[in-house]
Protein backbone atom coordinates (compact mmCIF):
# COMPACT_ATOMS: atom_id res chain seq x y z
CA UNK A 1 0.00 0.00 0.00
CA UNK A 2 1.25 3.38 -1.39
CA UNK A 3 1.51 6.68 0.77
CA UNK A 4 -1.71 7.80 -0.79
CA UNK A 5 -3.42 4.82 0.49
CA UNK A 6 -2.39 5.02 3.98
CA UNK A 7 -3.56 8.52 3.93
CA UNK A 8 -6.87 6.76 2.87
CA UNK A 9 -6.97 4.75 5.50
CA UNK A 10 -6.08 7.60 8.00
CA UNK A 11 -9.34 9.65 6.49
CA UNK A 12 -11.37 6.67 6.55
CA UNK A 13 -10.64 5.39 10.30
CA UNK A 14 -10.93 9.86 11.58
CA UNK A 15 -14.12 9.61 9.56
CA UNK A 16 -15.35 6.60 12.05
CA UNK A 17 -14.43 8.58 15.08
CA UNK A 18 -16.51 11.55 14.09
CA UNK A 19 -19.38 9.47 13.62
CA UNK A 20 -18.96 7.56 16.65
CA UNK A 21 -19.34 11.20 18.73
CA UNK A 22 -17.44 11.47 22.28
CA UNK A 23 -17.39 9.35 24.79
CA UNK A 24 -18.74 9.35 28.03
CA UNK A 25 -16.82 10.16 30.74
CA UNK A 26 -18.07 10.79 34.90
CA UNK A 27 -16.56 12.06 37.26
CA UNK A 28 -16.65 12.30 40.65
CA UNK A 29 -16.33 15.24 43.16
CA UNK A 30 -16.82 14.34 46.98
CA UNK A 31 -16.41 16.04 50.50
CA UNK A 32 -16.77 15.24 54.05
CA UNK A 33 -18.70 17.45 56.57
CA UNK A 34 -15.44 18.19 58.91
CA UNK A 35 -12.13 17.40 58.03
CA UNK A 36 -10.49 17.48 61.69
CA UNK A 37 -12.82 15.66 64.25
CA UNK A 38 -11.41 16.46 67.60
CA UNK A 39 -11.98 13.21 70.43
CA UNK A 40 -11.71 14.61 74.42
CA UNK A 41 -11.68 11.97 77.01
CA UNK A 42 -15.38 12.13 77.54
CA UNK A 43 -15.80 11.51 73.80
CA UNK A 44 -18.68 9.08 72.89
CA UNK A 45 -18.87 8.54 69.41
CA UNK A 46 -19.85 10.70 66.57
CA UNK A 47 -20.75 10.79 62.45
CA UNK A 48 -19.01 12.08 59.65
CA UNK A 49 -21.24 12.74 56.28
CA UNK A 50 -19.62 12.29 52.97
CA UNK A 51 -21.24 13.59 49.67
CA UNK A 52 -20.49 14.47 46.41
CA UNK A 53 -22.08 13.85 42.61
CA UNK A 54 -21.54 12.40 39.64
CA UNK A 55 -20.01 14.69 37.15
CA UNK A 56 -21.12 13.43 33.34
CA UNK A 57 -20.08 14.88 29.98
CA UNK A 58 -23.35 13.67 28.36
CA UNK A 59 -26.44 15.31 29.91
CA UNK A 60 -28.59 12.32 28.66
CA UNK A 61 -31.06 11.13 31.87
CA UNK A 62 -29.46 8.06 33.86
CA UNK A 63 -31.31 5.61 36.94
CA UNK A 64 -29.01 5.99 39.88
CA UNK A 65 -29.38 2.58 40.15
CA UNK A 66 -27.37 2.42 37.14
CA UNK A 67 -24.52 3.16 39.25
CA UNK A 68 -22.49 1.11 41.90
CA UNK A 69 -20.69 2.95 44.09
CA UNK A 70 -18.59 1.81 47.14
CA UNK A 71 -16.97 3.93 49.88
CA UNK A 72 -13.53 2.21 51.79
CA UNK A 73 -12.43 3.85 54.86
CA UNK A 74 -9.15 3.18 55.88
CA UNK A 75 -8.16 4.40 59.58
CA UNK A 76 -4.49 4.63 60.85
CA UNK A 77 -2.43 1.00 59.95
CA UNK A 78 -0.77 -0.70 62.99
CA UNK A 79 0.47 -4.00 63.67
CA UNK A 80 -2.06 -6.26 65.62
CA UNK A 81 -2.31 -10.12 66.99
CA UNK A 82 -4.73 -12.30 67.22
CA UNK A 83 -4.14 -15.16 69.90
CA UNK A 84 -6.06 -18.51 70.48
CA UNK A 85 -6.92 -19.57 73.54
CA UNK A 86 -8.15 -22.90 74.54
CA UNK A 87 -9.13 -24.60 77.99
CA UNK A 88 -6.80 -26.58 79.64
CA UNK A 89 -6.51 -28.06 83.28
CA UNK A 90 -9.31 -26.14 83.93
CA UNK A 91 -7.97 -22.36 83.10
CA UNK A 92 -7.54 -20.92 79.55
CA UNK A 93 -4.69 -19.93 78.40
CA UNK A 94 -3.00 -18.62 74.94
CA UNK A 95 -1.90 -21.59 72.84
CA UNK A 96 -1.40 -20.06 69.47
CA UNK A 97 -1.17 -16.49 67.99
CA UNK A 98 -0.79 -14.68 64.67
CA UNK A 99 0.66 -11.49 63.96
CA UNK A 100 -1.15 -8.70 61.11
CA UNK A 101 0.94 -6.52 59.90
CA UNK A 102 -0.01 -2.98 58.88
CA UNK A 103 -3.55 -3.18 58.78
CA UNK A 104 -5.98 -0.75 58.79
CA UNK A 105 -6.81 -0.10 62.42
CA UNK A 106 -11.00 1.05 61.12
CA UNK A 107 -11.93 -0.19 57.89
CA UNK A 108 -15.87 0.79 56.43
CA UNK A 109 -16.81 -0.39 53.13
CA UNK A 110 -20.22 1.33 52.45
CA UNK A 111 -22.28 1.15 49.14
CA UNK A 112 -25.52 1.52 47.23
CA UNK A 113 -26.21 -2.05 46.25
CA UNK A 114 -24.20 -5.51 47.89
CA UNK A 115 -20.95 -5.80 46.35
CA UNK A 116 -21.82 -9.25 44.78
CA UNK A 117 -24.31 -6.55 42.37
CA UNK A 118 -21.86 -4.57 42.28
CA UNK A 119 -18.59 -6.30 40.63
CA UNK A 120 -17.42 -9.67 39.37
CA UNK A 121 -15.20 -11.68 42.62
CA UNK A 122 -11.94 -11.11 40.30
CA UNK A 123 -12.45 -7.91 39.72
CA UNK A 124 -13.53 -6.95 43.81
CA UNK A 125 -10.71 -8.83 44.52
CA UNK A 126 -8.42 -6.89 42.22
CA UNK A 127 -10.17 -3.21 43.80
CA UNK A 128 -10.39 -4.93 47.48
CA UNK A 129 -13.54 -4.17 47.29
CA UNK A 130 -14.97 -5.47 50.73
CA UNK A 131 -13.58 -6.92 53.76
CA UNK A 132 -13.63 -10.05 52.56
CA UNK A 133 -11.03 -8.58 49.56
CA UNK A 134 -9.26 -6.22 51.45
CA UNK A 135 -5.61 -7.20 52.17
CA UNK A 136 -4.87 -8.24 55.69
CA UNK A 137 -0.90 -9.11 55.59
CA UNK A 138 -0.17 -11.54 58.48
CA UNK A 139 3.38 -12.85 59.71
CA UNK A 140 3.41 -16.95 59.38
CA UNK A 141 6.08 -18.30 60.25
CA UNK A 142 8.94 -17.06 58.06
CA UNK A 143 6.84 -16.29 55.31
CA UNK A 144 4.69 -12.76 54.91
CA UNK A 145 1.01 -13.02 53.33
CA UNK A 146 -2.94 -12.59 53.40
CA UNK A 147 -4.24 -16.28 53.37
CA UNK A 148 -8.08 -17.48 52.49
CA UNK A 149 -10.46 -15.42 53.66
CA UNK A 150 -12.26 -18.23 55.88
CA UNK A 151 -8.65 -18.64 57.73
CA UNK A 152 -9.42 -19.35 61.64
CA UNK A 153 -7.30 -15.97 62.43
CA UNK A 154 -8.38 -13.70 59.73
CA UNK A 155 -12.06 -14.57 60.54
CA UNK A 156 -11.69 -13.85 64.39
CA UNK A 157 -9.36 -10.75 63.60
CA UNK A 158 -12.78 -9.42 61.54
CA UNK A 159 -15.02 -10.65 64.14
CA UNK A 160 -13.44 -9.04 67.20
CA UNK A 161 -12.68 -5.39 65.08
CA UNK A 162 -16.72 -5.62 64.16
CA UNK A 163 -17.76 -6.36 67.70
CA UNK A 164 -15.47 -2.97 68.58
CA UNK A 165 -17.35 -1.48 65.93
CA UNK A 166 -14.23 -0.67 64.19
CA UNK A 167 -14.82 -2.70 61.07
CA UNK A 168 -18.25 -2.50 59.26
CA UNK A 169 -19.80 -3.28 56.05
CA UNK A 170 -23.21 -1.76 55.07
CA UNK A 171 -24.27 -2.80 51.39
CA UNK A 172 -27.16 -0.05 51.53
CA UNK A 173 -25.43 2.90 53.24
CA UNK A 174 -25.10 5.05 50.47
CA UNK A 175 -27.81 6.97 49.30
CA UNK A 176 -28.51 8.37 45.87
CA UNK A 177 -30.49 12.02 46.64
CA UNK A 178 -30.49 12.89 42.73
CA UNK A 179 -29.72 10.36 39.74
CA UNK A 180 -25.95 11.92 40.59
CA UNK A 181 -25.96 13.40 43.73
CA UNK A 182 -25.47 11.07 46.83
CA UNK A 183 -24.51 10.68 50.47
CA UNK A 184 -23.46 8.53 53.25
CA UNK A 185 -22.63 8.95 56.85
CA UNK A 186 -19.49 7.59 58.28
CA UNK A 187 -19.96 6.55 62.10
CA UNK A 188 -17.21 7.09 64.43
CA UNK A 189 -17.45 4.63 67.48
CA UNK A 190 -16.32 5.81 70.80
CA UNK A 191 -12.93 4.29 70.95
CA UNK A 192 -12.17 5.64 67.48
CA UNK A 193 -8.36 5.45 66.94
CA UNK A 194 -6.10 8.70 66.54
CA UNK A 195 -4.66 9.40 62.92
CA UNK A 196 -5.48 10.32 59.54
CA UNK A 197 -7.88 8.72 57.27
CA UNK A 198 -8.24 8.01 53.84
CA UNK A 199 -11.74 7.49 52.27
CA UNK A 200 -11.49 5.91 48.63
CA UNK A 201 -14.69 6.37 46.49
CA UNK A 202 -14.84 3.86 43.30
CA UNK A 203 -17.87 4.46 40.71
CA UNK A 204 -19.12 1.21 38.97
CA UNK A 205 -21.16 0.57 35.78
CA UNK A 206 -22.17 -2.91 34.49
CA UNK A 207 -19.60 -4.70 36.35
CA UNK A 208 -16.47 -2.43 35.75
CA UNK A 209 -14.88 0.78 37.07
CA UNK A 210 -15.63 4.03 35.96
CA UNK A 211 -14.26 6.59 37.68
CA UNK A 212 -12.34 6.88 41.36
CA UNK A 213 -11.13 9.25 43.62
CA UNK A 214 -10.46 9.83 47.49
CA UNK A 215 -10.18 12.52 50.01
CA UNK A 216 -9.10 12.11 53.61
CA UNK A 217 -9.76 13.30 57.34
CA UNK A 218 -8.64 12.94 60.84
CA UNK A 219 -8.63 12.56 64.07
CA UNK A 220 -7.63 14.19 66.99
CA UNK A 221 -6.83 13.83 70.52
CA UNK A 222 -7.38 16.99 72.83
CA UNK A 223 -6.92 17.88 75.97
CA UNK A 224 -4.48 16.31 78.98
CA UNK A 225 -4.28 13.24 77.23
CA UNK A 226 -3.02 14.71 74.42
CA UNK A 227 -0.66 16.83 76.01
CA UNK A 228 0.66 13.97 77.77
CA UNK A 229 0.90 11.49 74.53
CA UNK A 230 2.82 14.76 72.70
CA UNK A 231 4.82 14.49 75.08
CA UNK A 232 5.50 10.94 75.51
CA UNK A 233 5.98 11.17 71.87
CA UNK A 234 8.56 14.18 71.62
CA UNK A 235 10.38 13.94 74.47
CA UNK A 236 10.90 10.83 75.75
CA UNK A 237 13.99 10.37 77.93
CA UNK A 238 12.49 13.66 79.88
CA UNK A 239 9.16 12.33 79.63
CA UNK A 240 10.10 8.60 81.64
CA UNK A 241 12.18 10.62 84.32
CA UNK A 242 8.95 12.40 85.00
CA UNK A 243 7.04 9.88 85.16
CA UNK A 244 9.91 7.75 87.58
CA UNK A 245 10.26 11.03 89.59
CA UNK A 246 6.59 11.05 89.99
CA UNK A 247 5.98 7.30 90.88
CA UNK A 248 8.71 7.91 93.63
CA UNK A 249 7.08 10.97 94.72
CA UNK A 250 3.63 9.00 95.00
CA UNK A 251 5.07 6.32 96.99
CA UNK A 252 6.82 8.68 99.27
CA UNK A 253 3.55 10.16 100.10
CA UNK A 254 1.59 6.86 100.48
CA UNK A 255 3.99 5.91 102.97
CA UNK A 256 4.39 8.94 105.06
CA UNK A 257 -0.23 8.87 104.93
CA UNK A 258 0.01 5.03 106.29
CA UNK A 259 3.13 4.80 108.37
CA UNK A 260 1.83 3.85 111.97
CA UNK A 261 3.77 5.27 114.78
Amino acid sequence: MGARGGQLVAIVALALLGLAGPVRAEKLIVSVSNARVTVTPNYSGGELVLFGSVERDSPAPVESMAYGLVVTVIGPRSDMVTRRKERRFGIWINTDSRQFLMVPSYLAVFSNQPLQAIAAPEVRRRQQLGIRYTLLTQRIGTDYADVVSDDQFRTAFVRLREERKLYEEDPAAVKFLTPTLFRTGIPLPAEVPIGSYEVHIKLFQNGELLTQTETSFEIAKVGFEQFVATAAKQHGILYGLFTALMALATGWMASVVFRRD
